[in-house]
């Protein structure tokens, strides 16, 4: 075998269990509590608010995005769980800008 035989094989037995060791998570929104939200006990809280206006707009059937009031959505919401720590965060949402259609 020459030296790069050996090498590709050598890659490919350290780097074979790098592709088996990753693991998709799920996560349900609606059972998010605002306590896990303001602690990034599931992920940092940009990204649930990202998703969950998103979410709201679709309902709502509408693709226009305001990043300022999105900012200042994800502070009131981010006040409320402060509050209201053993509520979901799509109660939070919901009490902060009303509910879904």
């Amino acid at each position: 075998m020459t030296f790069s035989t050996r090498m590709v094989a050598a890659l490919v037995l350290v780097l074979a269990p790098c592709s088996v060791a990753r693991s998709q998570v799920t996560i349900d929104a609606a059972k998010i509590t605002c306590d896990q939200f303001v602690l990034f006990k599931v992920t940092d809280p940009r990204n649930i608010a990202i998703w969950l206006s998103g979410y709201y707009h679709g309902k709502r059937d509408t693709t226009l995005v305001d990043t300022q009031l999105l900012t200042a959505t994800a502070d009131k919401v981010k006040s409320f769980c402060l509050q209201k720590p053993q509520a979901t965060v799509m109660q939070a949402v919901e009490s902060v800008v009303g509910p879904a259609k």
